[in-house]
């Protein structure tokens, strides 16, 4: 069954929303965070997504990107 095309172009201002949630959550985790042990970037940036309401972020997501942001050298 094909999808119409124009439903497409409808859903991507949702998605560049959603996207930009979630950007914004990883930004002020990373700035906060950035070289801190993982379960405390996981713990900040599950609240920041949550803050930003920003649901649905796929887990292996959210732990591979509080594992970067753990790994990063932290900010001066």
């Amino acid at each position: 069954m094909a999808t119409d095309p124009s439903e497409y172009e409808k859903a991507i201002p949702l998605l560049a929303a959603h996207l930009a949630k979630i950007e914004r959550a990883v930004d002020r985790t990373r700035t906060s965070h950035a070289g801190q042990p993982f379960a405390a970037v996981h713990q900040a940036l599950a609240e920041a997504l949550q803050d930003e309401d920003a649901r649905n972020v796929v887990p292996q997501v959210v732990e591979e990107l509080a594992r970067q942001i753990s790994e990063a050298p932290a900010s001066r």
